[in-house]
């Protein structure tokens, strides 16, 4: 049986992309750095291994933005949509409200839950790691 594909894009539609499931995962993350450029007081990102990842439409639309030492980002150069983070060879994160169809899994974990924004409210019973990775009270 082939793999199912699920396209996405970004707001104004000028880049679009296609990505093969099954995913890695699909986290919610609360560290700063994700949520500065979303604007939001978290992004939830799923994850596939590079060569599942197509850009099929605007990828001279696409801007490369190096945020950290370890990891890059890419948005829409006309909307400025965050589509794609890569902190890792091994994968390449999806934001989730990038996407056109729904994947494989629901979210399974808040990550960087020492980093929320003290205004967001959690009231899931997802297992929730802090900074340092491990569990957060």
């Amino acid at each position: 049986m082939p793999a199912k594909t699920v396209t996405g894009g970004c707001f104004c539609g000028a880049v679009q992309f296609e990505m093969d499931l099954p995913t890695l995962f699909c986290v919610h993350c609360h560290c700063s750095m994700c949520r500065r450029p979303h604007g939001a007081s978290f992004v939830t990102w799923c994850g596939v291994p590079p060569e599942q990842m197509r850009i099929t439409a605007g990828e001279h639309d696409l801007v490369n933005f190096k945020s950290s030492k370890l990891g890059s980002r890419n948005f829409c150069r006309h909307c400025g949509s965050q589509m794609f983070c890569q902190t890792h060879a091994e994968y390449i994160d999806i934001a989730l409200a990038s996407l056109h169809d729904k994947i494989d899994r629901e979210p399974e974990a808040h990550y960087y839950y020492d980093s929320r924004a003290d205004w967001t409210q959690v009231n899931d019973d997802l297992p929730k790691f802090g900074d340092d990775g491990s569990e957060a009270a």
